[in-house]
C-alpha cells in the first residue's frame, strides 16, 4: 500500500463563511423543532384529567358542539358518578336496572327500545352518557358556553368519597 498524497499545486480549501452561516441556522432549526415536539402538551395532558377519569367528551374549551351532541364521561374502572350540566343535576340509571326493571321484556335481537330521558351509565364500560332529548332535562343545548360537572367515587368506598371535575365546552 502506498501513501495517498494530494495533487501537487492543489492549494487547500479556504474557509466559507456563507457555509457555516447555512449550517448554523439548519443546526438552529432542528434544534427548535425538537424541543417544540418536546415541549408540547396536547390530547389527554392538555384535559388535566384526574386519574379516576380516562375521558371526556365533548373535551374541555370544545368550540365547535353541535347543539344535540352528546355529553360523555369514561371514568376507571371501578368508579361511578353523577353528571350535572348548566347546574341541572341530570338523573343517572345504570343500564343493569333498566334490563331488570319488573314488568319489563328484555329486548329481542334488533329490536328497537326506548331508553328514558337520563344519563345512561353503563356498569361494564364505567361510562356516563346523557344525550339531548325532548323532554329531558336538557333538550338540547343553546348556542353559548356550557359548563359540566362530574361527581365520581370509587364504588367500593360509596359516595363519601366522591370528587368532581368540571369543564367548559362551546355549543355553536
Amino acid at each position: 500500500m502506498g501513501l495517498v498524497h494530494s495533487k501537487p499545486g492543489k492549494e487547500p480549501r479556504r474557509f466559507d463563511f456563507k457555509l457555516l452561516l447555512a449550517s448554523f441556522g439548519v443546526a438552529v432549526g432542528i434544534v427548535a423543532i425538537v424541543w417544540g415536539v418536546s415541549s408540547s402538551v396536547t390530547g389527554d395532558e392538555q384535559q388535566a384529567l384526574p386519574d379516576a377519569i380516562e375521558s371526556i367528551d365533548p373535551v374541555r374549551g370544545s368550540t365547535q358542539v353541535l347543539q344535540q351532541s352528546n355529553v360523555f364521561v369514561d371514568l376507571a374502572e371501578g368508579y361511578e358518578g353523577e353528571l350535572t350540566i348548566d347546574g341541572v343535576s341530570i338523573p343517572v340509571v345504570s343500564l343493569d336496572e333498566l334490563s331488570s326493571t319488573p314488568g319489563v321484556d328484555t329486548p329481542q335481537p334488533g329490536e328497537q327500545i326506548t331508553l328514558p330521558p337520563v344519563a345512561l351509565y353503563e356498569p361494564g364500560n364505567a361510562t356516563i352518557t346523557y344525550s339531548p332529548v325532548e323532554d329531558g332535562p336538557i333538550e338540547k343545548f343553546d348556542t353559548g358556553q356550557h359548563t359540566a360537572t362530574v361527581v365520581y367515587w370509587p364504588i367500593e368506598e360509596g359516595k363519601t368519597k366522591a370528587r368532581s371535575f368540571t369543564w367548559d365546552f362551546y355549543v355553536v
